[in-house]
């Protein structure tokens, strides 16, 4: 997983040219204005989803992982909390193959704050819990895009 800031980017040459699309569609179009949905950039190699969600207790969220694609997380507005943890280090439920979906047990071992223009980037090992409150629920605007991995 790989946590920054938008204002950051210089710092991430290294990363992998459709993760680089990703920074640079956000830079040239005003994701705010978005619907909520899937916006295609790359047909099935490359989009992303706008989400618009309150968020809630630990509790009341699930945890996954992916196998088939990468999910860059950008916060558009307000505050969501994301628990961590590696997939090998929990209980790891069936794989549903067309939602790309591996659900997961266990606790977190870390977790980040995602503020306005934050992003995190979640690998396949990368189990993560979103949508957990940050001292009190609100409501976030966040942009999720979705990576195709190689194979």
């Amino acid at each position: 997983m790989i946590f920054g800031n938008r204002k950051n980017l210089q710092e991430y040459n290294y990363l992998e040219e459709n993760i680089k699309k990703c920074f640079e569609y956000a830079q040239n179009n005003d994701l705010l204005t978005y619907e909520k949905g899937c916006h295609k950039i790359d047909g099935d190699n490359l989009f992303v989803n706008i989400v618009e969600y309150e968020t809630t207790d630990k509790e009341d969220r699930f945890w996954e992982a992916h196998r088939n694609y990468l999910d860059l997380h950008f916060m558009l507005s307000g505050v969501e909390q994301i628990d961590l943890n590696f997939i090998e280090n929990m209980e790891q439920k069936e794989f549903v193959e067309k939602d790309d979906f591996l659900p997961l047990e266990g606790e977190k071992n870390s977790h980040v704050v995602l503020n306005k223009d934050d992003f995190l980037i979640c690998y396949p090992h990368d189990g993560h819990r979103t949508a957990v409150k940050v001292n009190e629920s609100c409501k976030i605007k966040k942009a999720i895009f979705k990576i195709a991995i190689s194979k």
